[in-house]
């Protein structure tokens, strides 16, 4: 009997892992490059990485500390599962970040690499989480929640978002850093809004 490949399927617990671990990886890895060339991305990465090169303290500090207040959004508007999955990737991206330079030596890097390709890879780890109920909290959690109930795409809401981030860069980074970041925004959210819409995927955990 050929199967219904139409037919919604439930993602099982060792796949919604796998997926965890594979896409916190990705976004890891995407800031790790705009952390070595001093660029910036949107939502609360973006927010963690300026207040990084400003303060000095690590990024997965900021970036665990600055995601607590949306976890209530998480767990009002969009279940215990989805906060507690949210909850673990953060915590991952967190300690990636912090061990990629000890694993990973990079000698240099062109910033308009880095702001591409580190943007493809974020966009390519938010789509695996998002694929499967969780996300990188943040404005990805209020980008969902629009989405899911209000129709609003959830990768141009948070294009809208990450623009006003950028604004501020333009006070902490030098201006071609910033340009950079914004390619690298613009490929981020590209890679969402084409490929997490209705109908796209149809499993679901």
């Amino acid at each position: 009997m050929t199967p219904d490949l139409s037919a919604p399927s439930r993602h099982e617990l060792h796949e919604d892992l796998f997926a965890m671990l594979i896409g916190t990886t990705l976004v890891a890895l995407g800031i790790v490059f705009y952390a070595e060339v001093t660029l910036t991305t949107g939502s609360s990465a973006g927010l963690a990485l300026l207040l990084q090169y400003v303060t000095g303290i690590p990024f997965g500090w900021l970036f665990f500390l600055i995601n607590l207040p949306f976890y209530v959004l998480a767990i009002l508007r969009m279940g215990w599962p989805f906060a507690i999955k949210t909850f673990a990737c953060v915590a991952l991206v967190s300690l990636f970040t912090e061990q990629f330079p000890l694993w990973l030596d990079i000698s240099g890097i062109e910033p308009l690499f880095a702001a591409l390709v580190g943007g493809g890879l974020m966009g390519l780890g938010i789509l695996s989480l998002f694929r499967h109920k969780a996300s990188v909290g943040g404005i990805n959690i209020l980008a969902l929640y629009l989405q899911d109930n209000f129709g609003i795409r959830a990768g141009w809401f948070q294009l809208g978002v990450d623009a006003v981030i950028l604004v501020f860069a333009f006070f902490v980074l030098p201006v071609d850093r910033v340009l950079y970041s914004i390619l690298g925004a613009v490929m981020l959210n590209l890679i969402i809004g084409l490929n997490h819409r209705p109908g796209r995927y149809i499993g679901f955990s």
